[in-house]
């Protein structure tokens, strides 16, 4: 999901504290985001990922129904939260909403999902963003216990074409008013950044303009310096692709991993003085690979995986 683009002409710089902060704490209820094709490469969920975890399942657009379907049933019946994407732009209309809906409900019991306009330029039917899926009423009517929106903390060219955040802040307040008129937990699901400064300071001014909607911070995983950059130009990441340009300055680690540490490091820290913060839990983007971004997260304290031996039989 393409959430970010550039830095608004408003964010202020922030200084960031490296003191020590509680970086298991920050890893704990961490999501994860998968798409059907990747998913059907992992042979089991649950040697990687605590129980519960919540899985964000993506829908690329042309992702047939039945595929994320499937995934969402395997996901669910392993024992994991399941939050599938619903992307306004690729929903023709009401109708087929209702039956991705219920499709879901059916076969994997989901009752959370990831409102938000999609990655494509041009409409499929009716709906141009997350706020027309919102208003069908068709999550509160199915009975949705959680719906995910997306926030900007370095605005969208999308949605403010001209620069600026105007329309961008005008959205997270409609968002805001709909999360105080409905009975489903909502929190804001960001792109992946790579640096904590803009990022709290984002978190900072949303407080101040009186939105408290707490913030599932996108990171990304381990990967190869040029994988990151390659994801980060095509998902329009903004001044966060400025840490990755600095790094690559050094032609040796463009082939070596790189750790989402330092920024996890700063934001355990900001946590750790600042607990109402709004940033409540870390949304990690596997762009290194599902087993790379588990294993790293484990290793730096988050919660282990089932061992193997309590596995609940799976019919997926």
């Amino acid at each position: 999901m393409a959430l970010l683009s550039f830095r608004s002409p408003t964010a202020r710089a922030h200084p960031v504290t490296r003191a020590s902060g509680s970086l298991e704490a920050l890893l704990q209820g961490y999501s994860i985001e998968v798409m059907p094709r990747t998913a059907d490469k992992v042979a089991d969920f649950r040697a990687l990922l605590p129980a519960g975890t919540r899985i964000y399942i993506a829908h690329i657009d042309g992702t047939p129904i039945e595929d994320m379907v499937h995934t969402a049933r395997r996901l669910a019946r392993d024992g994991f939260e399941v939050m599938p994407h619903f992307p306004a732009r690729s929903i023709p209309d009401a109708q087929t909403l209702s039956d991705w809906i219920a499709r879901y409900q059916d076969e994997a019991n989901v009752t959370e999902g990831l409102i938000l306009a999609g990655g494509i330029p041009e409409t499929r039917g009716r709906f141009h963003c997350s706020m027309q899926l919102l208003e069908t009423g068709l999550f509160d009517k199915a009975g949705f216990k959680r719906l995910h929106v997306a926030g900007h903390p370095e605005g969208n060219r999308d949605i403010d074409p001209k620069g600026g955040d105007r329309a961008v802040m005008d959205a997270l307040r409609w968002k805001q008013a709909f999360s105080e008129r409905t009975d489903a937990k909502m929190a804001l699901a960001t792109q992946f950044a790579f640096d904590a400064g803009p990022v709290i300071a984002w978190a900072e001014r949303l407080r101040a303009e009186g939105i408290d909607l707490p913030i599932h911070l996108g990171i990304a995983g381990p990967a190869k310096l040029q994988t990151l950059i390659k994801f980060a130009i095509a998902c329009g990441v903004g001044p966060s692709l400025g840490v990755l340009q600095r790094r690559a300055r050094d032609v040796t680690k463009l082939v070596k991993p790189m750790e989402p540490t330092e920024i996890l490091r700063a934001l355990a820290a900001h946590k750790a003085a600042h607990p109402d913060s709004l940033i409540e839990r870390i949304h990690f983007f596997p762009l290194g690979g599902i087993r790379t971004n588990a294993e790293w997260a484990i290793a730096n304290g988050g919660p282990s995986a089932q061992p193997a031996n309590t596995h609940p039989e799976s019919t997926a």
